[in-house]
């Protein structure tokens, strides 16, 4: 099975994990990167389509049509943003860009990058979880062929990694004892698990790290 996949976040340290393990992959045949700016990345599989607003893509919805599935890694910490900010960002524009993809591909599989502790039910104290939490419901409102909410937390970048902060290098460097105090996963891991998703499915919805590893390694 040779997939055809529409990236986000390729500019950012999940999404250009998952990118290079796309690229990597043999049974992903081609990479769209959707993108404010470019991710500066040749490849072979790899075309880009630089948007301004997410949730504005009529102009180019010819573009991405004909494609198996979405990973959505686009995202930002909520540190120094209102509950209002912070819901335009991680609920109305996945929100609104997965509506245009699913007009454009009613038979796609939408992978989202969530977080560890999201709140499902849309009612704790924590903000950034709410909304999160809110997205993910949302978004599995859609008929998809299939929506899978990955929570990854502990992450290990991949080598060949450009995007990675001081505190991810710390946290590369640490990952063998970090990993042994919380579920850990590699960057290749949680590619694997999003391409496996697409390929198998899963068994839930809603992918924590234990599940998450455990579907990379199918």
């Amino acid at each position: 099975m040779a997939m055809k996949v529409i990236l986000t976040g390729a500019t950012g340290l999940v999404g250009e994990g998952v990118l290079l393990e796309c690229l990597d992959n043999p049974l992903v045949e081609r990479v769209l990167s959707v993108s404010r700016r470019t991710c500066g990345r040749s490849h072979p599989k790899l075309s880009e389509c630089l948007v301004p607003d997410f949730r504005d893509l009529a102009e180019v919805e010819a573009t991405l049509t004909g494609y198996d599935a979405c990973f959505y890694c686009a995202g930002i910490s909520s540190v120094g943003l209102s509950e209002a900010q912070y819901t335009i960002i991680t609920y109305d524009t996945p929100l609104r860009f997965a509506e245009t993809l699913l007009r454009c591909n009613p038979g796609m599989v939408f992978a989202h990058v969530s977080g560890a502790h999201t709140d499902g039910s849309e009612q704790g104290k924590a903000m950034w979880a709410r909304v999160k939490g809110k997205a993910e419901n949302a978004l599995m409102r859609l008929p998809f062929k299939a929506v899978y909410n990955f929570r990854p937390g502990l992450m290990k970048p991949t080598a060949g990694q450009q995007r990675v902060s001081g505190v991810f290098k710390l946290v590369g460097a640490l990952y063998p004892l970090l990993g042994l105090l919380s579920p850990g996963l590699t960057m290749s891991e949680v590619g694997r698990a999003m391409i496996n998703s697409v390929r198998f499915g899963a068994a839930s919805n809603v992918l924590e790290a234990k599940e998450m590893k455990l579907l990379a390694a199918r």
